[in-house]
């Protein structure tokens, strides 16, 4: 028997709660709404396998725009590794302006900006306690290194810089201006001295 005809008998491979993701990811990313009964369709499971795969609608979006964010840090943080001074005020500013510059992305959150906020930034969706816990690492990093000196805590530290770069990303919702990441970055700046 060939190997074609193998896997020919082989059964088609099921859906994952990984496929669940990807595919959640390329909608958000190309600016399509995400819902979960057509992605069940799409992935050829009922609705109930896959809220137990990855919840709510809302906790959906939040995984994936967690998952976007840490690799945005992350890359950021690799690049600026050996720049001189603080790096967490750089970092920030690139993950805002790579939040901004993803046209799918941008189109989904402008549009449903108070809501993403919510989602962001409250902590009963976890996004943002994981996101100040990854900024407050980065921190220690920056003051183990003397390249930030503060009187404040790193807990302290990690909270407020998160609430500015916050803050700066929405601007439209909160007081209807273009959000300004370089803004946020020249306030951490200051927040975040050698």
């Amino acid at each position: 028997m060939t190997t074609q005809a193998l896997r020919a008998e082989e059964p088609p491979r099921k859906a994952s709660r990984d496929d669940a993701l990807r595919l959640a990811r390329r909608k958000y990313l190309a600016g399509e709404r995400i819902r979960v009964s057509s992605m069940a369709q799409e992935l050829g499971v009922n609705r109930v396998t896959l809220h137990r795969w990855v919840g709510t609608k809302d906790s959906l979006l939040v995984e994936v725009i967690w998952k976007l964010t840490e690799d945005s840090l992350v890359a950021a943080w690799d690049q600026l590794r050996d720049s001189p001074g603080p790096r967490v005020p750089a970092i920030l500013g690139r993950w805002l302006r790579d939040t901004l510059e993803q046209p799918g992305a941008r189109k989904i959150a402008l549009t449903h900006d108070e809501h993403f906020m919510r989602l962001m930034t409250l902590g009963s969706h976890n996004y943002q306690p994981r996101l100040v816990r990854t900024v407050r690492s980065y921190i220690a990093e920056d003051v183990a290194e003397n390249r930030i000196r503060s009187t404040l805590s790193l807990d302290e530290l990690a909270y407020a810089s998160v609430r500015i770069a916050e803050s700066y990303h929405y601007l439209p919702t909160i007081t209807g201006q273009p959000p300004d990441p370089d803004s946020a970055e020249r306030v951490l700046r200051e927040l975040l001295r050698p």
